[in-house]
């Protein structure tokens, strides 16, 4: 009985007593544990976090136009190291982009300098946009633009960039230079330099107003009752943006809002009510645009 209890304790001192695996050993039973399925548990991997400019579609990079609809993939409202910079934002449907050409005055190979006339193709909803956007060809090219109000497939619309003595009288979705056009007219797609494409009025419904010329600059009132001074040859569209009926749709239920990319709010926000009184204020300076350098001297 003594020397089998003794032979006992010496076993369980030898199982105790087990020599320390170097770090090769150990990675390389991990790699048998991993590789058996049903031989242990398997190693996970370390997670890592991708920078999101690997995941963005640069479309502004792009040298070759296309009228293609490209991927987009969404942000979350977080920039390019993965911090979230703006609240609020997160899933939706899938969108596709469109390349949009703001630049409405630009030629092709051959025919600079001369007024030409483009068909619209279709007139359809763009998922990144309040307004409505229209297919227009002519020439050898196609290209996306910024629907008016009362555009329609077949209809035919003209670009010049020509400043006639004489003020033109435009149709709805023409395209001429500020001085070319009399004084109200409805404006929209409105460049404030010429040649960068247009900046300003782009948003469904909205429409600017020319108001008065004066020695090379025109003055413009925008949706905002804001005034701005610009060049004469800064190009615009004529008539108003498409989608007028924007404003007043109904979101109906806390779904739609998720469809369109929107999470709900934190709940602190409360309404204001009449006690306040309205306040009064004037209108904003007239900004001027006329002295700054264009884009072709660059």
């Amino acid at each position: 009985m003594m020397s089998l209890s003794f032979l006992t304790t010496a076993l369980r001192s030898l199982t105790r007593a087990q020599t320390p695996l170097l770090f090769s050993q150990v990675v390389v039973q991990i790699k048998t544990e991993t590789v058996l399925p049903r031989g242990g548990t398997q190693c996970r991997g370390f997670l890592t976090t991708a920078f999101m400019e690997q995941n963005r579609t640069l479309w502004k990079q792009m040298e070759k136009y296309t009228v293609k609809p490209m991927g987009m993939k969404k942000t979350g409202g977080r920039d390019h190291t993965g911090k979230i910079r703006t609240h609020g934002i997160g899933g939706g449907h899938k969108q596709k982009y469109r390349w949009i050409d703001f630049h409405r005055l630009r030629y092709e190979e051959g025919e600079e300098n001369q007024p030409f006339e483009e068909k619209v193709v279709k007139v359809r909803y763009d998922p990144c946009r309040s307004a409505d956007i229209a297919l227009i060809a002519g020439g050898n090219r196609k290209r996306w633009i910024i629907a008016t109000e009362k555009m329609e497939a077949g209809d035919i619309i003209k670009t010049s960039g020509v400043i006639g003595r004489m003020a033109v009288a435009a149709n709805e979705g023409d395209s001429y230079p500020l001085g070319a056009l009399p004084v109200g007219t409805l404006l929209n797609n409105l460049e404030i330099r010429p040649g960068k494409g247009s900046e300003y009025i782009r948003a469904a419904g909205t429409s600017g107003v020319l108001l008065r010329k004066t020695n090379g600059a025109v003055v413009v009132q925008l949706p905002s009752k804001q005034q701005v001074e610009v060049l004469e040859t800064c190009m615009v569209t004529v008539g108003r943006v498409s989608n007028i009926d924007h404003n007043k749709r109904i979101i109906g239920k806390a779904g739609r809002n998720r469809w369109l990319g929107k999470r709900p709010s934190s709940g602190f926000w409360q309404r204001k009510g009449g006690r306040f009184g309205r306040k009064i204020k004037p209108l904003p300076q007239m900004k001027s645009y006329v002295n700054m350098p264009s884009i072709s001297s660059q």
